[in-house]
């Protein structure tokens, strides 16, 4: 082939690359458009697939009027209710019922103080559709108002679904709108260019839409669970590892510029150097998402293909569009500080190499000091607050949050809230005498009936999501055989019962899959169950440290019962992507015949800036979580973030570094570099005669 076919080639190929893009994303666009439609935050697209509380949400939507929607009008004055006030509860709530569609008329129920009053509501008017069961709870609160001292508060299940909505509905905008400022904030401090920070952040944009209209198609094809939570999580995890993937080859395609003069030359080298490690990683993170599809919990599944779905499009984006952009753009990019052919960087001292010099003169000292310091902050985990429940899972109180808390304190003796049991419709009659003569059961009654099943409406005689009322629901599921119990308290044991599980089972997954990946990846046994052990050690620190900080900073009642699984995933499989780098350019430094001691120390030289600058970004990105309204995102979004910028500037500066200078070739066992290098043999010379 000719220089001049070899020249047009190359000026090609980036343009037939982002012709590609536009094609791909003129394909998606329609689809992206669409996920929000299938977004769902209902009761059972957080439930455990198979529990008793989530067959009673599904035969509820079956039901004549679908879905039940739940509420409870809470009257209250501090001084006891006057006439006036009960005169004016009376009038709201018929004309609350003259308004809408109601199961039955409310009647009012006084507490023993005589300061409240409160009217179960239900209604089957909104039936299954959010949207709907929003705009009846606003207008309920829109007529009971509170007027003349008189408090009039809106609660219950149907109301707490309602708020829990709304936030989530708040999230999308707020949440994408947040992650980019951060992370342009973070480029433009880390590469000094008014112009070469757009670059990736433009990339990870064009990702995360390509991103929405792989999950949409997702839930078409296989009915995957798209939640608020879900999609918020794949946004961060498109623009976090995304990035970091762009820091990789930029810092690289930078390096090669200076020793090769043409651009597109110049770009296949760094991906040819860099490119083995930035697939290594990003494959280790979808394994590690993929494995919450052996969870039970239908909000911890679908938020592993979706995780997933954003960090293989964000590596297809990086890997293919941006190389193609920047080989564009030239070296013009780089403006003001342009890596001219030729040149070497400033040599300066740089942090990485005063702390990789201070790791590599005792390499013990430092390890046991480190491994110590982590095992210290490990046991604050013993003092995170107990299970989350309902009503402190919202960071500002809402309406319906406030209700729950009134009803509690004047109604110490019964429950707010009912316990629905779902029988079979011929039975409904012994379900309702078995269920009454319950021990802890105040009164049930019959509901509707369909579907071959009947709706049995049970009060405890103990207040919601109690010891006392949890024992109620689990005598009435030992003693109906056949039937199913459900409603909001046995749905928070279940999910507290399955998270339980679901640990179990995933964890034993993602660490066996992440091992055998970087086996394949290090050709060595020792390398990788020291980076498996670097990460598991670093979640459980960042989990003592938000023991630490959740109950007595933070004020937080209680601790999400899906953290410790969530975060476990997310910082195996996200920390092992800075081992990745660490140890794949500790691999070619030691392949081009450094010494165990030299390849670690320089590999920490070169890779440790970009390491620090992709660790700061994904801990900013999964920080923005932190400014969201719901207490379990916000606790997720501090335990990953610590735990990244630990594992950054703790675990992989000084810890992994040490423990390599300390092993030396003993890391790369059993494979063929943990041989010491045999001497060339002495060539004797003939003797003479």
């Amino acid at each position: 082939m000719g220089a001049g076919q070899t020249t047009g080639r190359r000026r090609a190929v980036p343009w037939v690359m982002l012709a590609l893009w536009i094609g791909v994303l003129a394909i998606a666009s329609p689809f992206a458009a669409k996920l929000a439609d299938v977004q769902r935050d209902r009761v059972t697209d957080y439930l455990p697939a198979g529990a008793d509380s989530t067959q009673v949400a599904e035969i509820q939507t079956r039901m004549p009027g679908g879905e039940t929607t739940e509420l409870v009008l809470v009257y209250h004055r501090d001084g006891g209710l006057s006439a006036a006030d009960r005169a004016t509860a009376d009038r709201q709530v018929r004309r609350i019922a003259g308004e809408h569609e109601l199961t039955g008329t409310p009647q009012g129920v006084p507490s023993r103080d005589g300061t409240t009053l409160m009217y179960p509501v239900t209604s089957n008017e909104p039936g299954d559709d959010e949207d709907l069961r929003t705009e009846f709870v606003d207008d309920i609160r829109e007529t009971a108002r509170s007027t003349g001292g008189l408090t009039v508060q809106v609660g219950g299940p149907g109301a707490v679904s309602a708020d829990s909505a709304k936030v989530y509905d708040s999230l999308d905008g707020p949440l994408l709108y947040t992650t980019v400022a951060v992370v342009a904030v973070l480029l433009i401090l880390i590469y000094r260019s008014p112009v070469l920070w757009l670059v990736p952040l433009a990339v990870a944009g064009i990702a995360d839409y390509l991103s929405m209209g792989v999950a949409y198609g997702l839930n078409q094809a296989f009915g995957t669970t798209v939640s608020g939570a879900s999609t918020g999580i794949m946004t961060i995890l498109v623009f976090g590892a995304g990035t970091d993937y762009a820091l990789l080859i930029v810092a690289r395609y930078r390096e090669e510029l200076r020793r090769i003069e043409r651009p597109y030359d110049a770009m296949r080298a760094a991906l040819r150097g860099c490119g083995p490690a930035v697939l290594a990683s990003s494959g280790t993170v979808a394994a590690g998402l993929l494995c919450l599809l052996a969870a039970d919990l239908n909000s911890n599944r679908g938020m592993g293909p979706l995780g997933t779905v954003g960090v293989l499009c964000a590596l297809a984006a990086m890997l293919t569009l941006l190389p193609a952009i920047l080989v564009l753009l030239g070296r013009r990019v780089f403006w003001p500080i342009v890596p001219a052919y030729g040149s070497n960087p400033k040599e300066r001292r740089s942090l990485f190499s005063a702390m990789g010099s201070s790791a590599g003169r005792r390499p013990v000292t430092v390890l046991v000091t480190g491994a110590v310091a982590l095992g210290a902050l490990a046991l604050g985990a013993l003092n995170l607050p107990g299970d989350l429940k309902q009503e402190d899972s919202f960071v500002d109180r809402p309406e319906s949050v406030t209700a729950m808390l009134t009803l509690a304190e004047a109604y110490p003796e019964r429950s707010s809230q009912p316990i629905t049991v779902m029988t079979p419709a011929g039975r409904a009659d012994a379900t309702l005498e078995a269920a009454t003569a319950t021990e802890g059961v105040e009164s049930a009654r019959i509901g509707r009936t369909g579907d071959g099943w009947t709706e049995v409406s049970v009060t405890a005689s103990a207040p919601p999501q109690t010891d006392a009322e949890t024992r109620t629901i689990e005598r009435l599921r030992d003693t109906l055989d056949g039937s199913y119990v459900g409603g909001p308290s046995a749905q928070q044991i279940d999910l507290e019962k399955t998270n339980a599980r679901d640990q179990k089972v995933v964890v034993p997954i993602v660490l066996l899959s992440v091992l055998l990946i970087l086996v394949a990846l290090l050709r060595s046994l020792v390398a990788p169950l020291m980076l498996v052990a670097a990460v598991v050690a670093v979640w459980g620190a960042s989990l003592g440290i938000g023991g630490l900080v959740f109950g007595p900073l933070f004020g937080f009642e209680g601790t999400d019962p899906a953290l410790g699984l969530l975060s476990f995933v997310f910082l195996v499989a996200l920390g092992v992507d800075y081992g990745i780098f660490l140890m794949h350019r500790m691999r070619e430094e030691s392949l081009g015949g450094a010494e165990p001691a030299a390849a670690a120390l320089t590999a920490l030289r070169t890779t440790g800036g970009v390491i620090a600058s992709a660790g700061l970004v994904l801990a900013a990105t999964f920080a923005v979580l932190m400014n969201m309204g719901l207490v379990p995102l916000v606790q997720l979004g501090f335990v990953i973030a610590v735990g990244v910028l630990l594992d950054t500037f703790l675990v992989r500066t000084y810890l992994v570094t040490s423990a390599s200078v300390a092993l030396g070739r003993k890391v790369w066992w059993p494979g063929r570099m943990a041989q010491a290098p045999q001497p060339a043999p002495l060539v004797r010379e003939p003797e003479r005669v």
